[in-house]
């Protein structure tokens, strides 16, 4: 017989009996045992009773003193400062709303975000390829007669009518979506702001200010003038200037040599503390295979700049040494052996190599006076410098379009591009210099200079110039006794 059974039975059991049921041997001792061991019981429950209160209590005071004790010693207790938020959109940064997710028209998002009517809320939209003001402000239920009314401002306005993808406008619209306020950022440094007034809108750009502060560097070439202008701190655009500046005097393709120092003082430009380009360089030295070169620069009472010698002659030449970004100079000036003819020849040029398509620019201000082909040289371009100079450029792959002859060029202009027109085995610029009709070679002609400055300028230039000579000397100082 199973446990289940058991039970089963003996519920039954108890269930026929018939009236009370009658325990044999049950006497007057039983019922004293029985109340005997009740009031045993009641007595210990009652004082476990008492003893766990006592505890609770005694507990319960000890946490509180700990939670005093703790509260007076507010030297140990550090609180995270409660900020409150800002709920003002004008002051705070705007969630960026992507047009792609919803193509027809303000999303959820948005609705929630204008719909309160006692604050007017901010929408900002980014730029995608093809957009026009016009396709944003359908996107957005803006309606077409406040844009009609903003183009219609003038001058102000006119650079919404071109928009690059990446930009970003801020849109403030009311609860019955009436555009209140635009912002558009023209670039880092001007901000377009149209608002509403009582009879339609009113423009204004804002002006942000520059903050310009110098700096300087120092440096020494070990490898190659890039690698050594990255380690003193500059950027490509900082090292690419200084070549222009020195570019006249040194060869930094053929010349740099291993030991070659430079030294130089800059602008900085910052934007809200944040910096945003480099300026122009002030000051600057360069030393090649021991001969020191300086360049200062100076601004006229004419806003015009320029770099000059401490003596105040023009760092400029009237002519560019080189009128192209070579790789190597594939042959010099002098009797040479012909590649082609295979005979020895004058050859009464330089010949850079490089890419075909690389820009030439013409190395002097002057006038064209012959645009064609001219037999062996192929396509060639001649430069009138003044009565006594000319310059050649030949074998060009084609010419820049709008040169030809009888058009005035400014120096370091294009007048073409590298090929191999002509008598030519690769492509190659041959570059020739002549003085009243004469050849000479043009990577060791002393240039004539640019004019130097203006007499009425001379002291106002000594005094910039000796100034940024003391800052360019007290550096370069500084950095030795470091090193020292």
């Amino acid at each position: 017989m199973n446990y289940n059974s058991f039970l089963n039975r003996d519920y039954k059991s108890l269930l026929d009996t018939p009236g009370p049921v009658k325990h044999p041997g049950f006497s007057s001792i039983h019922v004293l045992i029985l109340i005997v061991s009740l009031g045993v019981i009641s007595s210990l429950l009652i004082f476990m009773s008492a003893d766990a209160s006592a505890n609770k209590n005694g507990a319960l005071q000890a946490h509180t003193s700990n939670v005093e004790t703790a509260l007076e010693d507010t030297s140990r207790i550090t609180l995270p400062l409660s900020i409150p938020q800002d709920i003002n959109p004008a002051d705070n940064p705007v969630p960026v709303f992507n047009d792609s997710d919803d193509k027809n028209g303000t999303s959820d998002q948005v609705k929630s975000y204008i719909q309160n009517e006692d604050d007017p809320q901010w929408l900002t939209v980014k730029v995608k390829a093809g957009d026009a003001l016009a396709s944003i402000f359908k996107r957005h239920k803006l309606k077409p007669r406040e844009l009609h009314d903003i183009m219609s401002l003038g001058k102000d306005t006119a650079c919404l009518k071109n928009l690059r993808p990446g930009e970003v406008f801020r849109f403030q619209i009311d609860e019955n979506q009436h555009l209140q306020k635009l912002v558009y950022e023209i670039n880092p440094l001007k901000i377009l702001h149209i608002q509403r007034q009582e009879q339609g809108f009113a423009a204004a750009i804002q002006v942000r200010k520059i903050e310009k502060r110098t700096n300087y560097a120092i440096g020494q070439i070990n490898s190659s003038l890039f690698e050594a202008g990255k380690e003193a701190g500059l950027s490509d655009t900082l090292i690419m200037k200084m070549v222009n500046i020195f570019g006249w005097d040194i060869d930094f393709a053929l010349d740099i040599r291993k030991g070659d120092q430079f030294a130089l003082i800059y602008e900085e430009q910052f934007l809200n503390g944040r910096k945003i380009n480099d300026g122009a360089i002030l000051a600057a030295e360069f030393v090649n295979q021991g001969r020191t070169y300086r360049a200062l620069r100076f601004t006229d009472a004419g806003n015009h700049s320029d770099y000059y010698t401490p003596e105040g002659l023009s760092m400029r030449k009237a002519f560019l040494r080189t009128p192209v970004d070579f790789r190597r100079i594939s042959s010099r000036f002098g009797k040479r052996h012909h590649p082609v003819l295979n005979k020895m020849r004058l050859h009464k040029g330089v010949d850079y190599a490089a890419r075909s398509g690389t820009p030439i620019k013409a190395s002097g201000d002057g006038k064209v006076i012959f645009r064609g082909k001219k037999g062996g040289y192929g396509r060639t371009v001649i430069i009138q410098h003044g009565g006594r100079y000319s310059t050649l450029y030949a074998h060009m792959s084609r010419f820049k379009k709008g040169v030809f002859a009888g058009k005035r060029v400014k120096q370091g202009q294009i007048i073409g591009y590298v090929g191999r027109s002509g008598r030519a085995t690769g492509s190659h610029l041959h570059y020739e210099f002549r003085v009243n009709g004469v050849h000479r070679n043009p990577l060791t002609i002393r240039l004539p200079n640019a004019a130097p400055i203006k007499k009425q300028y001379r002291s106002s230039f000594a005094r910039t110039a000796n100034a940024l000579l003391a800052q360019l000397d007290m550096h370069k100082q500084t950095r030795l006794a470091m090193h020292q």
